[in-house]
């Protein structure tokens, strides 16, 4: 059972390698936004892998939805209008649900939580020690900004003035998938943030290799 679990692991690692081979032979050299996607991809879909393997024990078929996560994947571009609204990919709507949790994130972006991984990351953030000072300010930074938004028609969202201002989200902006969340970037700061991150990529991917990735 392990052997065979190990192989279902490498086979997706493996794919994965011959995807960033393939776009490295069409466009004659590397997209690393693609390859960093593609990192993405395996480190979660080797998780979930994992995961599902003991959940069903090896027995090759899933039970329902149960334990499947939805995964944010892509980079996609909008505009905020002057109410603070900005529509939500299509393609990430019905992971989000009719309503999901938008906060302050790092490195001056917005993070958004479908409920569920919010009650997950809430259940984290309130297992920290009240006692350590670094623990206190992350919880009060990432719960202070935190508001529920909801998805209208239009599949647009609402977007509260005060984290407008910390992701200093004006006009055109950009809408990460990454993993369990998705982000919301100002679009100077996502491409100055993109070319710093290019640059060292090689040397990110190399610290990297501890995770087991």
């Amino acid at each position: 059972m392990q052997l065979k679990k190990r192989a279902a692991i490498d086979l997706v690692k493996l794919g994965v390698i011959l995807q960033v081979e393939l776009e490295n032979t069409h466009n004659g050299g590397l997209n690393w936004q693609f390859v960093i996607n593609a990192v993405i991809f395996y480190s979660n879909i080797k998780d979930f892998l994992v995961k599902w393997w003991l959940k069903v024990e090896g027995c090759g078929t899933l039970r329902g939805r149960s334990g499947v996560k939805d995964m944010f994947l892509g980079e996609y571009h909008h505009s905020i209008d002057n109410k603070g609204r900005i529509i939500i990919p299509s393609k990430f709507r019905e992971a989000l649900g009719e309503s999901f949790v938008i906060t302050r994130g790092l490195d001056q972006c917005l993070f958004g939580y479908p409920r569920n991984e919010w009650s997950e990351l809430e259940e984290k953030l309130k297992g920290l020690p009240l006692t350590k000072k670094d623990a206190r300010a992350f919880t009060r930074f990432f719960f202070s900004g935190a508001t529920e938004c909801e998805i209208d028609k239009q599949g647009r969202v609402n977007i509260p003035s005060t984290l407008l201002n910390y992701g200093k989200l004006e006009k055109e902006c950009v809408v990460l998938g990454v993993s369990n969340r998705i982000e919301i970037w100002s679009k100077p700061i996502w491409e100055e943030y993109f070319a710093e991150s290019e640059d060292s990529f090689s040397e990110i991917a190399e610290n990297m290799i501890g995770f087991d990735i």
